[in-house]
């Protein structure tokens, strides 16, 4: 929706500020805080009003509120002194008194018609307090197809750099990736990612030699604010990383009192060829079905085979293990069990700082092994390497659940869906909430969450239980029958009984749930 005053357009949608085409540069606070006013034109608003509605009830300084106005103020080409649009009344608040002009409905409605028909809509997400920044996918000019995945993982290693900086929010690889091969345009991908920064660049590989190219963006206006190319030897690789990394940080931080900066600067492997087969397993893992699993797996292999002390490697093999456990794709369920929790150990002893293999090595080792707190203990350590790791925020949020806490654990879910809003395991994370919710008691929400999950991955048996269980708790017994019969499809096997040593449920109510809930839909004991 749009507000029109003066000279003015305030866009609510796009949360854009326009004094007539240009662009007024306004940070989220100032641009809620105007937004709040314009809104509530009708009545003073008061203190109190403004710290509920824009700071989420959060207590601020006196002198803090007085800077947003002020900054509102200056935004709109108004003062303290004129009070020609935000009038301040004593003793009881200020109130916005400029005159909004009626917008032109049809001409909007044509507007969003075009955007949607062009595919230029997308979700409008609030931009975060502080910088955010997505790291699109780099081109390939290598004139080989097959080196996409080297692009690729250049790519992930600036984003995992970045994310160590716990000032600055990162989008997850697996978001920024949805526009691999897509001309985009950067302000739609700040609106869709809720970022105000893009980095956009390429990559040359030519024999022993690398060219990498890398530009940053301001979404909100398309400006190109810095440029930057680095050329090295191949075996210098992670170096330059690190060196694209600082520049990004350093032209975001720009304007900032520039503070030490810690990174790790550990290279994730010393074998470029390990780190080569990790790379190309990471898709199949994604993907997540059993074929690709059954891909992924060797390839993780051969990179601990080349890489001994590789943890990433290790937790991601043992993830695989956990995932074709709950999917019912075992065919030595002791031995496979038994190998995915060595896995999970080694990467644990081997990643100490590794948020990576902290995360899903310890998932992993809560499913095969049971132990769900020493998980949690590992994947919360994960976090405070890398706070922007969207994967420990949904896996910690499924512990969580486990554990008896489904309320806790949406909220990791929220902030994981957050910091990754196109993630391609979006799958799992509605898994995730659908099963919250489901022990909470919730079963509509339950079912709802658990149908999204579906529709992306319908070999997801866990996501297949929880439709069947919510279902029937819900009364909708014919609907829950028919996602039992097609649970019995992807698992003959699968049993009331199964359920004990299937997913380590803690709680016995919420285990008994579960039960009550396939039982009812008519799975056997």
């Amino acid at each position: 929706m749009q507000f029109l005053f003066e000279n003015y357009c305030l866009d609510a949608d796009r949360r854009e500020l326009k004094r007539g085409s240009e662009l007024i540069a306004i940070g989220p606070k100032v641009f809620d805080l105007l937004l709040y006013l314009v809104q509530n034109r009708e009545q003073v608003v008061t203190r109190d009003d403004l710290l509920e509605a824009v700071w989420a009830g959060r207590i601020v300084s006196e002198s803090t509120l007085t800077s947003h106005v002020n900054a509102v103020r200056k935004a709109i080409g108004d003062t303290g002194k004129e009070q020609r649009l935000i009038r301040t009344v004593a003793r009881k608040g200020i109130r916005f008194v400029g005159q909004i002009q009626p917008e032109d409905l049809s001409a909007s409605a044509a507007a969003s018609e075009a955007r949607i028909a062009s595919g230029t809509l997308g979700p409008t997400l609030t931009l975060p307090e502080s910088p955010s920044i997505a790291i699109l996918p780099f081109r390939n000019l290598s004139g080989d197809v097959e080196q996409d995945y080297f692009a690729d993982g250049i790519v992930e290693d600036i984003i995992t750099a970045l994310s160590r900086i716990r000032w600055l929010f990162v989008i997850a690889r697996n978001s920024s990736f949805i526009y691999k091969g897509r001309t985009v345009d950067e302000k739609q991908v700040g609106r869709e990612l809720g970022v105000r920064y893009v980095v956009e660049g390429s990559v040359r590989r030519s024999e022993n030699r690398v060219r990498i190219t890398g530009q940053l963006v301001d979404a909100a206006s398309g400006t190109h604010l810095w440029a930057d190319r680095f050329e090295g030897r191949l075996d210098d690789i992670f170096e330059l990383q690190d060196q694209i990394a600082t520049s990004i940080v350093g032209a975001i931080a720009s304007q900032l009192e520039r503070a030490e900066i810690e990174r790790a600067r550990r290279k994730p492997t010393g074998s470029l060829s390990a780190y080569d087969n990790y790379l190309r397993a990471m898709p199949h893992l994604h993907r997540g079905t059993r074929d690709a699993i059954d891909e992924a797996l060797p390839l993780f292999y051969k990179a601990m085979q080349l890489d001994p002390e590789f943890a990433s490697a290790h937790a991601m093999a043992a993830w695989c293990h956990f995932w074709r456990k709950i999917n019912g794709w075992m065919t030595d369920r002791p031995q496979e069990t038994a190998e995915g929790v060595r896995l999970a150990r080694l990467a644990v002893e081997l990643g100490k700082d590794d948020a990576v293999a902290l995360t899903r090595g310890g998932h992993a080792l809560a499913h095969l092994a049971g132990d769900v707190e020493g998980a949690i203990a590992l994947i919360d350590k994960a976090l405070v390497l890398n706070p922007n790791l969207a994967a420990a925020w949904f896996l910690g949020g499924f512990l969580r659940t486990l554990r008896g806490d489904p309320d806790a654990a949406i909220d990791f879910f929220t902030r994981a869906m957050r910091f990754s809003p196109l993630d391609p395991e979006m799958f799992r994370m509605q898994a995730g909430v659908a099963l919250s919710h489901l022990l909470a008691g919730r079963f509509d929400a339950a079912s709802s969450w658990a149908e999204q999950s579906f529709r992306e991955a319908p070999t997801f048996l866990a996501v297949v239980a929880i439709i069947a269980a919510s279902r029937a708790l819900a009364g909708r017994t014919e609907q829950a029958r028919t996602a039992v019969e097609h649970l019995r499809k992807l698992d003959p096997t699968f049993r009331i009984s199964s359920l004990d040593g299937w997913i380590p449920i803690r709680r016995p109510e919420h285990l008994a749930c579960f039960a009550t809930g396939l039982r009812q839909a008519g799975l056997p004991e």
